[in-house]
């Protein structure tokens, strides 16, 4: 009989919003075929055999929202009556995973896609809540049998931020990429409803209105990029009402200094998305905290140039002159990730951008290499075998 495992997240189809949930998606498909797989997620019902959804318990008005999401953990861990091993997603489900362990004496395994210690702007977003967020994630790894970073560098942020966790509980698993459903899409529908034109060069950006997604050092740079290309920015939703304001303000300021500035606001159905990152000359990522960054993946399987920040763990999946051009930056320590000099790392954006659009046969030179590198070593097969494998070690014990 295959081991019962229930996969514990926030985010599931229909309701993602994120790369975790993607990831959450991906991996649930893949591993399928290896386990006897349970999904519990928040949100409303779900249709799909095996998927159980949570909803957040009402409060009182100034109730924080990270005791909401705790009341659904509640719930979620008591769901898991059967399971032989619980695997946590996000500190959103990780104080479910530990009440399960807890409760039922199962293993759990947590996948870090960030940590809140380096996420400090997201005390805007929780106020005091960040406090209990950063408890909960901490809880989940410092007591996990098993965490399953997504890249070397997030193995390394989780030993320093957490020295007391044992080097040998945690194991690095690369996000992964479904290369036959993340493809070049030469179709222009999405181009005709958005005002794009196909004949002119193209920089997309997609991502959510966060601090760590560094739109608005994106938006600074591109006061300085070749006026003659246009600038897509799919946007996500912002994660604060102050991050929401900046953003609007570059845009406008933006517009007024340019033409071909257009934002597409909430997710994009896939076949729209896949045109857009075909169509670009080149797809900007200028995060200034990212563990692994599934987007960039994305890019590289429709065949796109990728420039993007050298920092976390972008530098193992975008390779610097071969499937795009990294751009160094200084930042600071104090878990902000911001940079020591913005307007340095504008300019060094600006500059890699506009190299490519200036060299149309260099930037499709790294599309193609990108597409190879996407199939050849980011299959979700291959997530889905090393994850069971953390499963089968952590049963063995």
């Amino acid at each position: 009989m295959k081991t019962r495992v229930d996969l514990l997240t926030k985010e599931y189809p229909p309701e993602t919003y994120g790369g975790a949930g993607v990831h959450v998606a991906e991996l649930a498909r893949a591993l399928r075929p290896l386990v006897d797989l349970r999904v519990h997620c928040f949100g409303a019902p779900r249709d799909e055999e095996g998927v159980t959804a949570y909803r957040e318990p009402r409060l009182g008005e100034d109730a924080n929202s990270a005791l909401r999401t705790l009341g659904a953990n509640v719930e979620m861990a008591a769901g898991c009556a059967g399971a032989e091993l619980v695997h946590s997603h996000t500190w959103y489900a990780n104080g479910a995973g530990h009440l399960a362990r807890t409760l039922y004496g199962i293993p759990h395994v947590v996948t870090t896609h960030s940590l809140e210690p380096l996420r400090p702007w997201k005390a805007e977003q929780l106020g005091a809540g960040y406090a209990l967020s950063s408890l909960v994630e901490r809880t989940a790894l410092r007591h996990a049998d098993a965490v399953i970073a997504v890249s070397r560098a997030m193995r390394e942020d989780v030993l320093r931020v957490h020295p007391d966790i044992d080097p040998d509980r945690v194991h690095v698993v690369h996000n992964g990429i479904d290369t036959a459903v993340h493809r070049p899409e030469h179709g222009t529908g999405a181009l005709r409803r958005y005002g794009i034109d196909p004949a002119r060069p193209l920089v997309v950006f997609v991502g959510r209105v966060a601090r760590q997604k560094g739109l608005p050092h994106l938006l600074r740079a591109a006061f300085e990029m070749d006026p003659g290309a246009q600038l897509v920015l799919c946007c996500g939703r912002p994660d604060t009402e102050g991050i929401a304001q900046e953003t609007d303000a570059l845009v406008d300021a933006l517009r007024r200094s340019r033409g071909g500035v257009i934002r597409i606001d909430g997710m994009l159905d896939q076949l729209s998305l896949r045109q857009l990152l075909t169509h670009a000359s080149v797809f900007v990522c200028p995060s200034l905290y990212e563990p692994m960054g599934i987007v960039n993946l994305e890019a590289m399987a429709c065949g796109t140039a990728v420039v993007a920040t050298a920092t976390g763990g972008i530098p193992e999946v975008v390779v610097d002159g071969e499937t795009g051009l990294l751009v160094p930056v200084e930042q600071e320590r104090d878990g902000t990730g911001t940079p020591l000099d913005p307007k340095r790392f504008a300019s060094d954006l600006a500059s890699a951008v506009n190299r490519l659009i200036a060299d149309p046969g260099l930037a499709r030179a790294m599309g193609a290499a990108g597409r190879i590198r996407a199939e050849k070593l980011f299959g979700w097969d291959e997530v889905a075998r090393q994850v069971h494998a953390v499963y089968r070690r952590v049963l063995e014990r």
